[in-house]
């Protein structure tokens, strides 16, 4: 009787990459950098890179982004190496990516990276709310580009990307209308559904965070490039399993847990999702919930993977996203993460808590100067508060150092310090400077 055989992983889709260095770019991470990185984001979606080609260009061609001469170029290679999908790190216009699919066989798809990071999400997102977030943000990258079947997003996280109506319906098509007709109107109609979901987990996290103001606990979000090692610090300040696996995005859904300071004193601490150089608009867009998360906290603690070559420029692309998000003006601390890989163990970064989330090395300088932050550094506010923000009024007297206060016109005019994790309440009712000030 013969050896039985056993099951076979499916083979992995064959994946050429194809970047292309522009003169000017928005791009942060350099071309062989940028070209490393997606390829580990192929290889997390189940791709495997057989062979990548470049081009440097003054600007991209209006019609298929690369020249003609570089798309036969391409198109021989995708021959030569069996591939089955064409990977731009790029994002393509949907008028680039009809173009290309023309140029191409149709057993080869046409990908760009912006496609691949939402094909990345989809996979990853655990939650009902992370799922509902990726899919609009499939549904919103798709619907201009709908010209074949998007097979490669069949993976959609709770089978989403598979449908074309909000209930998993085709419709009834109407006289004379297309395929395609049918599926643009289809997809939009899911859109607006998803959005209306997405919009009421926006408002349950408000009202979640409102209650966590109520008890008066900072919260701390923890932020970085993706795989900088957010998880495994969180693991170590909780003491707790998170999910965590070296590979980009393995953590999608924010989590949060309380920790204990040194002094005795509780704070919230959220992972959240890592960032990316040219992280989707789509998908920026579509997690605005989430990413509240980050814009409300108290604190921003940046995690940098130290031992990374490109460590400098992924602190970079950090500091924009969360300008885009409304998050820059949030008191930050950076910690040096991964000093166990280093020969000496030294951080080279001048700023910053060095440390090891993996070791543990480093956590209580981390939790005092977290401490340090949200309790003791005191920052200068001058402010004219209406009587109707009593709250502010109250949170000024039981939190800060009142130095002087006068009621005139219907408002308290407060002069005084307040931690540095509750200056950003008060912004908006900043003293006028033309205004004397108060004596």
């Amino acid at each position: 009787m013969g050896k039985q055989a056993l099951p076979t992983e499916r083979p992995r889709e064959r994946a050429l990459l194809v970047g292309v260095e522009l003169r000017r770019t928005d791009s942060i991470l350099s071309l062989d950098s940028s070209l490393k990185e997606l390829a580990l984001l192929a290889d997390t979606a189940g791709l495997s890179v057989v062979g990548e080609t470049r081009q440097r260009l003054q600007k991209p061609d209006p019609k298929t982004y690369v020249g003609s001469g570089k798309v036969r170029e391409i198109r021989a290679l995708a021959e030569e190496t069996l591939a089955d999908v064409v990977l731009f790190d790029e994002e393509l216009s949907p008028r680039h990516q009809r173009e290309l699919e023309k140029e191409f066989d149709e057993e080869v798809k046409i990908l760009d990276r912006t496609a691949l990071i939402l094909d990345v999400f989809a996979q990853h997102a655990r939650t009902r709310e992370g799922a509902l977030q990726v899919e609009l943000a499939q549904y919103e990258y798709r619907l201009p580009r709908l010209t074949r079947a998007w097979t490669h997003l069949a993976r959609q996280a709770g089978g989403g990307a598979g449908r074309t109506g909000a209930n998993g319906g085709v419709g009834l098509r109407g006289p004379g209308e297309t395929q395609l007709e049918v599926d643009k109107r289809e997809i939009s109609r899911r859109i607006t559904h998803l959005k209306g979901e997405t919009e009421k987990l926006r408002a349950h996290r408000g009202r979640y965070r409102s209650r966590r103001r109520r008890s008066q606990i900072p919260t701390v979000a923890l932020v970085g490039y993706t795989n900088a090692g957010k998880s495994t610090l969180l693991n170590q300040l909780a003491d707790e399993r998170v999910f965590v696996a070296d590979q980009l995005f393995a953590t999608l859904d924010p989590t949060t847990r309380r920790v204990e300071l040194p002094g005795g004193k509780a704070i919230l601490v959220t992972d959240t999702v890592g960032f990316i150089q040219k992280l989707p608009t789509t998908l920026v867009a579509a997690f605005q919930a989430t990413l509240e998360e980050i814009s409300e906290s108290d604190l921003l603690l940046h995690v940098i993977d130290i031992t990374h070559p490109d460590a400098a420029a992924q602190a970079r692309s950090v500091a924009e996203t969360l300008q885009d998000i409304g998050a820059d003006g949030l008191p930050t601390l950076t910690a040096a993460n991964k000093i166990d890989a280093l020969a000496d163990g030294v951080s080279p970064m001048e700023k910053g808590v060095p440390i090891s989330a993996l070791t543990g090395r480093g956590m209580s300088e981390l939790l005092g100067a977290i401490e340090y932050e949200l309790y003791i550094v005191m920052v200068p506010v001058s402010v004219r508060l209406p009587y109707d923000q009593g709250r502010l009024i109250s949170l000024f007297h039981e939190h800060g150092l009142v130095e002087n206060e006068q009621h005139i016109d219907g408002v308290v005019k407060m002069e005084g310090r307040v931690p540095g994790r509750l200056a950003w309440a008060f912004q908006p009712f900043g003293e006028d400077p033309e205004e004397p000030a108060l004596g």
